[in-house]
């Protein structure tokens, strides 16, 4: 297999950290065994803890031997991405660090530079700001940016007007890694890709469509982040209203990264905003109390680390978006998103709706109209449910699945999103990456909703930690004729 890509100076600030550690070094790992990175790549990690170079490499390899799946790790395969792989120890808020850094990385005019902040969003402006202060800020050099950017649409002009003022907005990438994953690609596939879906997708033939991210695990060790954060600022205002860009966007031109976030932005505009008392119509929050799972006493929230006792941050939302287009006019969309729930799942569900005249009867009380579920996580699929005859006398019919499991469709191991999404950088496609105006169009939706929180003072509604969330989030469905897909409900 040929080597691919630029050679390139591939900077991970917060190189001790969470993300660093399971996803990025992984990846980067993976991208080197496949030889999809140049032979003169160099991977440079930054932290304030004190390592040498070479305690750093053991630390990194017992942590990522860890984390990848049993027989992908390869002594012979690390020795050789070891010799790629180095550590400063540096202390990013200080500007007198970055001089350090300059003189580390060396003269190589015209080589690619990509800085990944992995760090916290109040640091990305100084941080850039340090890089041009020594000469690191060139037209070669890329920004990555986690999410959240901002905690409101002004924190987040801040931030991106001071990245601006130093990166030119084609070399800044902010990720959103839900966009990498492999069954998020095959939702444009499907759309784009097949005529049998796009004469269906429209609001003559959806009755209306689900998004849920929902994870088992309560804050962890975010508590501190997350208590400023919230569900909404942490889950919605990027994955999900993505994800929601995707599935409602129009076809692009071309599939290159300025058509395909232009329509994308349209999606965004087009959202109906919600104000007012649409704000307790049309959502739901809730924070997770004392629970059990499999026997497992579970904590409350505001017991969990550097989480305020008082605390009236929502680890739960669920709301009812609507979409002012021809396309989606009359379509509900139901967003969901919550931490320490019955199930951990990302999926995208798309309910058809029922033939106009029923023949036969039905079995069972699942709807009669066709749906399709794209998977995301734990497994990434897609099924398509159609109705067919139950066996046996009569004309009973049930519903049965058409599955598209990747595992099983693709022989070869499918790459995680970081893998693409740090190669993308590298090459400079900003296809899968936010562009500014999207980040701002969706914090214009996502403000009046908080605001709202805050002006009707009531505090999130509990749910157990372990259950499905708070009973009002079903009752956002049930007064529509709808419900969420659940285990619970198949």
């Amino acid at each position: 297999m040929p080597q691919r890509g630029l050679a390139c100076d591939m900077v991970v600030f917060g190189g001790t950290g969470d993300l660093a550690m399971r996803k990025l070094l992984p990846a980067l790992y993976y991208l080197h065994r496949d030889r999809h990175l140049n032979p003169d790549t160099r991977i440079l990690a930054l932290a304030r803890a004190r390592h040498e170079p070479e305690a750093y490499r053991t630390l990194v390899k017992r942590r990522i031997s860890q984390y990848l799946p049993q027989g992908d790790f390869d002594e012979q395969v690390w020795e050789a991405f070891a010799t790629r792989l180095d550590y400063l120890s540096l202390d990013v808020s200080q500007r007198v660090a970055f001089p350090r850094l300059a003189k580390a990385l060396g003269e190589s005019p015209g080589r690619v530079r990509v800085f990944y902040l992995a760090t916290m969003p109040e640091l990305f402006a100084s941080t850039a700001k340090y890089l041009a202060s020594v000469g690191l800020a060139d037209d070669q050099a890329r920004i990555v940016l986690e999410k959240p950017l901002g905690q409101s649409l002004e924190t987040a002009n801040q931030i991106n007007d001071q990245i601006g003022s130093v990166f030119d907005e084609s070399r800044v990438f902010r990720i959103d890694h839900y966009l990498g994953k492999e069954a998020v690609q095959n939702l444009l596939a499907l759309r784009f890709g097949n005529a049998l879906f796009e004469p269906l997708w429209r609001n003559a033939h959806i009755d209306h469509v689900q998004i849920s991210v929902l994870e088992t695990v309560g804050v962890e060790n975010r508590g501190d982040y997350y208590d400023k954060a919230g569900a909404i600022r942490d889950m919605v205002q990027n994955h999900l209203l993505q994800l929601l860009c995707l599935v409602a966007m129009e076809a692009p031109v071309h599939f290159e990264p300025e058509a395909v976030r232009n329509e994308k932005l349209k999606i965004l505009e087009a959202l109906r905003p919600i104000t007012g008392m649409d704000v307790q119509d049309h959502t739901v929050r809730g924070q997770y109390s004392e629970g059990s799972r499999a026997g497992e006493k579970l904590p409350a929230y505001y017991f969990e680390k550097s989480v305020d006792h008082d605390s009236n941050t929502e680890t739960f939302v669920a709301l009812k978006a609507e979409i002012d287009s021809w396309r989606w006019a009359g379509v509900p969309f139901y967003l969901r998103t919550g931490k320490a729930t019955a199930q951990r799942k990302s999926e995208i569900v798309i309910q058809f709706k029922a033939v106009p005249h029923r023949l036969f009867p039905q079995k069972g009380d699942d709807p009669a109209g066709n749906r399709l579920v794209i998977r995301l996580q734990p497994d990434e699929s897609i099924q398509l449910s159609l109705a067919a005859k139950s066996p046996g006398r009569g004309m009973t019919l049930q519903q049965v699945e058409l599955d598209l499991n990747f595992a099983k469709a693709f022989k070869r191991r499918r790459w995680d999103a970081y893998e693409r999404l740090l190669l993308d950088v590298i090459e400079g496609d900003a296809t899968l990456f936010m562009r500014r105006d999207e980040i701002e169009a969706a914090w214009r939706w996502v403000d009046p909703i908080i605001l709202g929180w805050q002006n009707c003072y009531r505090s999130p509604k509990r749910y157990a930690a372990g259950s499905w969330g708070p009973e009002a989030a079903d009752s956002l469905l049930e007064r529509q004729g709808h419900y969420w897909l659940d285990e619970r409900s198949r």
